[in-house]
């Protein structure tokens, strides 16, 4: 059977867990009819692990370094909607924390993966 590149890729594997997680969120919020907020929380969700496989789709490395970059950024955007959606009482300290840790994780992993590209050429 067919196997991509990004699926040996444990970065990639934490995105999607953590994808889950932010739809999880998400399809609470849709319960509470805050569809805006639904929707870019599972923007930034998908995004990321999005943008990890995608990298793995070309050899060239600064390309594979932006989209790198994009699935940070998406890093950053989930953890700041995080922070709305607890001052708006829509969830819970816990749960932004947890959520905080493991996107903070993630996005130094993604930086260190980019970092050796370089170094792996």
């Amino acid at each position: 059977m067919a196997k991509f590149r990004f699926e040996d890729l444990e970065i990639w594997r934490e995105a999607i867990s953590i994808a889950s997680d932010l739809f999880r969120i998400a399809r609470n919020l849709e319960e509470q009819k805050l569809f805006r907020f639904a929707d870019q929380l599972r923007g930034c969700g998908i995004g990321i692990p999005n943008n990890i496989a995608e990298s793995t789709g070309t050899s060239m490395i600064k390309e594979q370094q932006q989209l790198l970059r994009y699935a940070k950024r998406e890093c950053f955007e989930a953890a700041n909607i995080l922070v709305i959606l607890v001052n708006e009482s829509l969830v819970s300290n816990e749960s932004k924390d947890e959520l905080f840790t493991r996107i903070e994780i993630l996005s130094r992993r993604i930086q260190s993966y980019s970092n050796a590209l370089i170094k792996a050429k």
